[in-house]
């Protein structure tokens, strides 16, 4: 199965609430009050969403963070990739050289693919509908028709 992690899954509610307060600077005990979460985990969490430039920090009695910009602009790619690198599938879907039979493989292309629609779709959100619950515009190209996916999981 594909998920986040549970990091990446707070990140996104941290911000939801940071959206939800355009402007405000909220303490990383105030912001893990209002997510239901732990002080130390928000304070986990917003260190690379800072380092992402996705929230920015203020020091002193009145310190906090904010978002560093409107949510309508910050992407749910963009928060995937600040708590968990470059979005890849497969190692191959970032780099080729990574695998061992990467010149004989013969699914190297359709998973690149593959990771090109998710990033697509994960672009075409942004914070802002997370926070109002509307679902995500659907982007397909004229022509296209919407196929049902099930990826298999092996266990070892």
């Amino acid at each position: 199965m594909l998920r986040v992690t549970r990091l990446t899954d707070y990140a996104t509610v941290v911000l939801t609430v940071l959206a939800a307060r355009p402007g405000a600077v909220l303490s990383a005990a105030d912001l893990a009050e209002r997510a239901g979460l732990e002080t130390p985990t928000v304070s986990k969490l917003l260190k690379p969403l800072a380092q992402a430039g996705l929230v920015e920090g203020f020091r002193g009695a009145h310190g906090g963070y904010r978002l560093s910009r409107p949510a309508a602009a910050i992407s749910l790619i963009e928060i995937v990739e600040a708590m968990e690198g470059p979005l890849a599938m497969t190692e191959c879907s970032l780099d080729g050289d990574q695998c061992g039979i990467s010149h004989q493989c013969g699914v190297r292309a359709n998973w690149r693919r593959i990771n090109d629609v998710v990033a697509e779709a994960l672009r075409g959100v942004s914070l802002a509908q997370m926070l109002d619950g509307a679902p995500a515009p659907s982007h397909s190209p004229t022509g296209a028709r919407r196929i049902a996916a099930r990826l298999a999981t092996t266990s070892t």
